[in-house]
């Protein structure tokens, strides 16, 4: 490359920005001394072609403006400043650094000491100066053509009681399926392909929540063991989708690809979901590679130990990004805006989200990450879901985040795994999880869609392995099946594994069919786990993360054909009645005009609960009426919302129970619509009247639909009219 003309630029947009002319760099460095803009001709430079010194500086960021440069040119930095790690500083100019607002990434990490800014075997560790070139082993940014013809794609904006979540990885969704053409599997464009969307629209999701798509690392010690970091969690570019996912050859075609897939969704009715970790970088602890912040600017990105040389670990991996630092929030405000914006996803996932939240050491709501989001009249109005937890002290915020704010509900998959494999659990806690968990959201003015409610997710058993393993099987991990949960509220009902036993086996299937039905009739937002629906299985891994295999990847051609028809009605069932996916929170009160409440517990005797029966952990059975009279809710034309009332029987216990039905003011006649006991949903002929007693099988759910007669519909409007008169 020709000596070129630098002009002075501006300070704002941060990153890499192409305006048909030229490009303006622009990157934030307070403590640096001098900056470093070095260009590339191909990925597999080992030095660079040109080095340009950015000698602009405003406001800590350095920048300029490069007339002639063009998107799909690669670059990189080199930082200059003191390397004094006891006081936080890790300045190394013998390494090339990736930009933190990098669009696309041209390549992966290829391992090498060259990384570390130390020399790796000193004695005295990071506190040595490595003078190796990292250049030839580093991943470099690749300036890129922001436009794009969106043909007119505007949000979706599901509201979230209609929504029901998918979680996807972008990779194993497609890697073995038979149907989407091999050169396009495992990637963005094999999410994008109409197999693809009209399996999800057929099983009736409204949203895919994807496994992180940040570009990542694969660690060094995994990829020594022939492993990988196949979750993802290991981000290195928040703005810049990983390039592993891609199709495309074309330099950044990553970009257009991720966004060919966003609009594919969204013609196809369905939003697009991603779960972020802003909460830590893959730059490790002290001992950790020097790849992009930790050389651009240690003591500005990180949060340091009262020793500066040392990293605060909230997240188990090595550090925690200063989310109290003005500069590390305008980097997430700014990715995430860019992803709203630029790539039009509809929502976020943060993962580890209490992390965020800390300012010197404790969790607070009201703290600066929060109150920018809340304010923030882009980045408020998408879906904004929290896992609730870390690992640090006072980690545990399940129901503690501000309005606006969904959660991942812990509680709500612990309490119902317990109820259905009979550990001892009580009524009362089962009861608030299926209405909502009033008891976590109800008191701060949030709605029941607060609570995103999961049986599965990535990390644990899949819904299958839940009900045929009792211990983990974490051995291909490398790790002696050491790592993973201890505790998995599973149960295998005789064996471990798989087996041909054929009366467990119809346990398990049964089983699969009651946690799901659970989860698509409890009040709140479901998610489940992509396979989860036709019975995908890890072989008892509960902790695939390093798993790019066959363990983690979707076998298509072992699907449960009558265990993904149950869920695809279940879904359709939920979908069809507002009762079950309600925006306001139960009262417990008469219905004005009905005279019976919105909801009501009964014995399986057709008597209504007491108080005592809530607190007695070995009751496995009761019943709920569900009234769909008045739903407290109005239509987006105002319409009052109304619906059927249903009667609903739960029987835990591994013997089956009689029920009566409650007397005729909940209903003279009810239609069986569903029954756990047998594979289909179907809206049978087999009627119940109040006088009716109802076999309940073993571990199994009745679903029964209140038919009303003309007679009823009569009273109920003289009663009307009588009220007006």
């Amino acid at each position: 490359m020709e000596k070129i003309t630098v002009y002075p630029g501006r300070p704002y947009p941060l990153g890499a920005t192409w305006d048909s002319e030229g490009v303006n760099f622009a990157i934030y460095a307070d403590n640096a001394t001098a900056v470093d803009l070095c260009f590339f001709n191909d990925e597999d430079d080992t030095r660079e072609s040109l080095k340009v010194k950015l000698t602009e500086r405003t406001h800590h960021i350095w920048h300029g403006y490069l007339p002639g440069i063009a998107p799909g040119q690669l670059y990189g930095y080199r930082v200059h400043g003191p390397f004094d790690p006891e006081n936080g500083h890790r300045f190394n100019a013998n390494k090339l650094l990736i930009d933190p607002y990098a669009k696309a990434i041209s390549g992966v990490i290829g391992w090498s000491d060259a990384l570390f800014g130390y020399v790796m075997g000193s004695e005295i560790e990071d506190l040595s100066f490595s003078e190796l070139d990292s250049a030839p082993f580093i991943p470099k940014a690749v300036v890129i053509d922001q436009t794009y013809d969106w043909k007119g794609d505007v949000p979706l904006d599901i509201p979230y009681h209609e929504s029901i979540i998918y979680e996807a990885h972008v990779k194993g969704f497609t890697m073995q399926h038979p149907d989407i053409p091999e050169e396009i599997r495992g990637t963005y464009a094999g999410l994008a392909h109409p197999i693809t969307l009209n399996y999800l629209k057929e099983l009736g999701v409204t949203a895919i929540e994807l496994m992180p798509v940040h570009q990542f690392v694969n660690d060094r010690h995994l990829v020594e063991k022939g492993l990988s970091n196949y979750w993802g969690y290991n981000t290195i570019g928040f703005f810049a989708p990983d390039v592993r996912y891609a199709a495309s050859t074309e330099r950044g075609g990553q970009v257009k690809e991720f966004k060919d897939m966003v609009k594919a969704m969204h013609v196809a009715g369905i939003e697009v979901i991603l779960d972020v970790v802003y909460n830590h970088t893959a730059e490790g602890n002290h001992m950790g590679p020097t790849l992009s912040f930790k050389g651009i600017d240690n003591a500005s990105y990180y949060r340091l130990t009262a020793d500066q040389r040392y990293y605060m670990d909230y997240t188990g991996t090595g550090n925690t990004l200063n989310a109290n630092l003005p500069n590390v929030l305008r980097l997430f405000m700014d990715s995430l805006r860019y992803w709203i914006t630029d790539m039009h996803v509809d929502g976020f996932r943060f993962d580890l989200a209490p992390a965020l939240a800390r300012e010197l050491h404790s969790v607070n709501k009201l703290s600066a990450f929060f109150d920018i989001i809340h304010q923030d009249p882009l980045i408020s109005q998408v879906k904004l879901i929290a896992e609730p937890w870390d690992i640090g002290e006072g980690g545990y915020q399940v129901g503690n985040f501000p309005p606006e704010w969904a959660e991942w509900n812990g509680k709500y998959r612990d309490c119902i795994r317990d109820y259905w494999r009979g550990a001892h659990s009580m009524l009362g806690e089962f009861a608030q999880r299926f209405t909502g968990s009033p008891d976590l959201y109800q008191d701060d003015l949030r709605s029941p869609t607060a609570s995103v409610n999961f049986i599965t997710a990535h990390d644990g058993f899949t819904l299958h392995d839940l009900v045929t393993y009792n211990e983990k099987h974490n051995e291909a991990n490398g790790e002696d099946n050491r790592d993973g949960e201890q505790h998995n509220g599973s149960y295998n009902y005789g064996v471990e594994g798989e087996t041909d036993n054929e009366e467990i086996n119809l346990i398990r299937s049964r089983q699969k069919r009651n946690l799901l039905t659970t989860l698509f009739l409890s009040q709140g937002v479901p998610m489940m786990v992509a396979g989860d629906e036709f019975s995908r299985t890890q072989r008892g891994n509960n902790n695939a993360y390093c798993q790019d295999n066959e363990i983690s990847w979707i076998d298509w051609n072992n699907m449960d054909k009558e265990l993904f028809n149950f869920t695809q009605q279940l879904i359709h069932l939920r979908k069809r009645h507002p009762v079950f996916c309600r925006r306001r929170w139960f009262q417990g009160v008469p219905i004005k005009g009905a005279g019976l409440k919105d909801v009501a517990w009964f014995l399986p005797d057709g008597l209504e609960m007491q108080e005592h029966n809530w607190n007695e952990d070995y009751a496995k059975s009761l019943a709920i009426y569900l009234n769909g009279a008045d739903l407290r809710s109005t239509d987006p034309k105002g319409n009052k919302i109304t619906d059927d009332s249903f009667y609903l029987m739960f029987n835990a216990h591994d013997e089956p129970l009689h029920y009566s039905l409650p007397n005729e003011r909940y209903g003279k006649e009810w239609l069986r619509v569903l029954d756990t006991a047998i594979e289909d949903i179907n809206e049978s002929p087999v009627r119940h009247f109040t006088s009716d007693t109802i076999r309940v099988e073993g571990r199994s759910i009745v679903l029964l639909k209140h038919v009303r007669n003309n007679n009823e519909d009569v009273q109920r409007a003289k009663k009307k009219n009588r009220r007006k008169l």
